[in-house]
């Protein structure tokens, strides 16, 4: 098997990803693209011979998984999380004391976004939790179901890409250390401000809260809101998935929801910086962190707060012994489609390694070899995550295919420099793609935590995610040039709100905000 390894398999090492991607986009499904990619590189590597692919395919499969068992803990002690929260009553504690406070639309559009931004641990927990807690504030304010829908997903994956603590930063990670390019926590942290669609979004929905831009569709909906009252622009509302009332808690408090979270947050890092030596092991604090065991430390992390949760709940009868159990099952549960994407995409990511078929071996020879201009190659990895995002209704399938090859194609001495704006860019214009996708999970579940048509959703929210889209892939050919990632941000940011103006007024709606206050 040593000798097979190191054989050059040349132009067949790509075929898996290649197969992967060809069936993501011809069938919208990953699952089933990944699997046949996997038995694909695994018969090339067998010889042709069923037999041994099978093999090798459980074989990597089984390396992988032993290799990234804790993330699976985390994400199974994560979802536990998030239903026992919620079944305390967190959330709708938080959406009671805003119904109260609030008096204006900005007021109720941020603190829709504050809470959003809050709940970064998981973007299905974030739509769904944020849109059932937040419909009677912004119903009052006369704010569209259109408009919460693009507030609840824009505050959705594109925090939760740039947040450590989360579901997303820990599979990231791995997808990130799987390719080699070290440390996947803290290159993870590092890619931060290379995620520019994640930023030029979250900025742009705090001017759009601040302001009157309204334009495009969405101007319509907006209008029928404010001065008809109609939140649906004539197409009624959609019933929603959301928990029933009856397994909510009455007697949760905003605190039920803020303390774990906050717990989750501050015991991960010092999860971290434990790992990583800081504490007796010859490591400041910073430097800890790029020392550390990201995964294990996610996990002593998340499993703290589920004991502060329990011992914040349950003394307090806020719900009992057995609802908290019955939540610790139900997260678990939740996390399956997680998992399943996860070990497939460590298996490709294994059968694709050096020490199987080396794909980025031979793909980075090729970009090395050649005369392409390696100035463009975030701009372009950047538009290819966006359509196969947006085919598949994806992000972390799409992270999964595209980051072992753009690491490999970043690995020679030419390219090498740009191996974070590459890999940011991935991150990014996966997260744009699935964001402005029709079939995708967290798209669908914005429309249904908003109780909004989901055409109508799709539909408004594709031209705002659009101009931030837009001013990104400016952004990333700034980056390969400048090769200065603070420079390319600041100029990605100003160029955000001067288009945001400019097409507000060309296209913005104008409207009548006298029955309401602003």
């Amino acid at each position: 098997m040593e000798a097979l390894s190191q054989m050059n398999y040349g132009w067949l090492s790509i075929l898996p990803p290649l197969v992967a991607i060809i069936l993501a986009l011809l069938t919208k499904e990953v699952i089933s693209s990944l699997i046949i990619g996997i038995l694909t590189g695994a018969l090339i590597y067998s010889h042709g011979n069923p037999v041994g692919m099978i093999m090798n395919t459980f074989t990597v499969m089984g390396e992988r998984m032993s290799g990234n068992v804790n993330i699976l803990i985390f994400l199974g002690l994560l979802g536990a999380l998030v239903v026992v929260i919620t079944k305390a009553g967190g959330s709708a504690a938080y959406g009671n004391w805003a119904v109260q406070k609030i008096k204006t639309r900005k007021g109720a559009s941020l603190a829709t976004c504050a809470l959003g931004c809050l709940i970064f641990i998981d973007d299905y927990f974030n739509c769904l939790s944020v849109g059932t807690v937040m419909r009677p504030v912004t119903d009052k304010h006369r704010i569209s179901r259109a408009k919460l829908a693009y507030l609840l997903d824009a505050t959705a994956a594109p925090v939760c890409i740039i947040a450590p603590v989360s579901s997303w930063g820990a599979s990231v990670a791995t997808y990130i250390e799987e390719a080699g390019v070290g440390n996947g926590m803290s290159t993870f942290v590092r890619l931060i401000p290379y995620n520019l669609y994640a930023i030029t979004t979250i900025i742009m929905i705090v001017i759009v809260c601040l302001t009157n831009l309204n334009f495009g569709l969405m101007g319509k909906f907006e209008k029928n809101a404010i001065e008809k009252g109609d939140l649906f622009s004539g197409n009624g509302e959609i019933k929603s998935d959301e928990v029933q009332s009856s397994t909510v808690s009455s007697k949760g408090k905003v605190i039920d929801l803020i303390i774990p979270i906050l717990v989750l947050i501050a015991a991960t890092i010092v999860a971290m910086a434990y790992t990583g030596g800081a504490f007796g092991g010859g490591y400041s604090f910073a430097e800890s962190f790029g020392n550390c065991d990201s995964s294990l430390s996610l996990v002593l992390g998340s499993f703290v707060a589920l004991v502060v949760a329990f011992l914040l709940f349950i003394p307090r009868k806020v719900i009992s012994f057995h609802e908290f159990m019955d939540g610790i099952t139900e997260g678990i549960k939740s996390m399956v489609p997680a998992f399943t994407i996860l070990i497939l995409a460590w298996s490709i990511g294994g059968i694709c390694s050096v020490d199987y078929l080396n794909t980025g071996g031979f793909v980075g020879n090729l970009v090395n070899n050649s005369t392409f201009p390696v100035f463009i190659l975030p701009a372009i990895t950047f538009l290819v995550a966006s359509f196969l995002g947006f085919a598949t209704g994806t992000s972390w399938g799409t992270m999964a295919l595209l980051i072992p090859i753009g690491a490999a194609i970043c690995s020679p001495a030419a390219t090498a420099h740009l191996i974070m704006p590459v890999l940011g860019s991935i991150l990014a214009g996966a997260v744009f793609g699935d964001h402005i996708s029709p079939i995708s999970d967290t798209t669908i579940l914005s429309s249904t935590g908003a109780s909004c048509n989901h055409i109508d959703h799709v539909s408004t929210q594709v031209i705002y995610a659009g101009v931030a889209a837009g001013c990104s892939a400016f952004g990333y050919m700034l980056m390969g040039v400048v090769e200065n990632v603070i420079a390319a941000v600041a100029i990605t940011i100003v160029l955000l709100i001067a288009v945001l103006f400019v097409i507000n007024k060309i296209w913005g709606t104008e409207i009548d905000y006298s029955n309401v206050e602003k």
